[in-house]
């Protein structure tokens, strides 16, 4: 028998999941920028959100990713909430980079997270009919 459960409830698991997307959506970030006006610092604490992710979420509620995904995402009693989690930190990345709140070149590494991929496919499979008309046909 392993450890005791950390949330009990699917219902326990989706309130910290809420508690962790407040807490995202509220970091506070301290700047600092040179007034020539004043010809001094000036700090300014100002309210930033963070991407959500699970591994955030796991640090912040105290438990290691492989536990989470061991515990919660094979139960069927919490899958449904770890897939809305999963699909809440994909909608919120696509959101934050899509608003320009993360750099696009940083696009790339994020969304390969949630199975997005730069890679093209130039293999056209099947055949493409092709039709060849002559001049007189065109001029009707």
């Amino acid at each position: 028998m392993g450890r005791p459960r950390k949330f009990k409830t699917a219902k326990a698991l989706e309130e910290a999941w809420e508690d962790f997307k407040v807490w995202c959506d509220n970091q506070s970030v301290l700047t600092h920028e040179f007034s020539a006006k004043n010809s001094e610092f000036v700090s300014k604490a100002l309210k930033r959100s963070i991407t959500y992710t699970i591994e955030g979420f796991c640090v912040h509620v105290g438990l290691a990713r492989r536990a989470f995904y061991d515990t919660y995402a094979d139960d069927p009693r919490f899958s449904h909430i770890v897939t809305r989690m999963k699909e809440e930190c994909e909608i919120d990345a696509r959101m934050k980079f899509e608003l320009g709140m993360i750099d696009p070149k940083l696009a790339a590494l994020w969304m390969s997270k949630h199975g997005y991929s730069t890679k093209t496919e130039n293999n056209v499979s099947g055949s493409v009919p092709v039709v060849i008309s002559g001049d007189d046909e065109l001029e009707d």
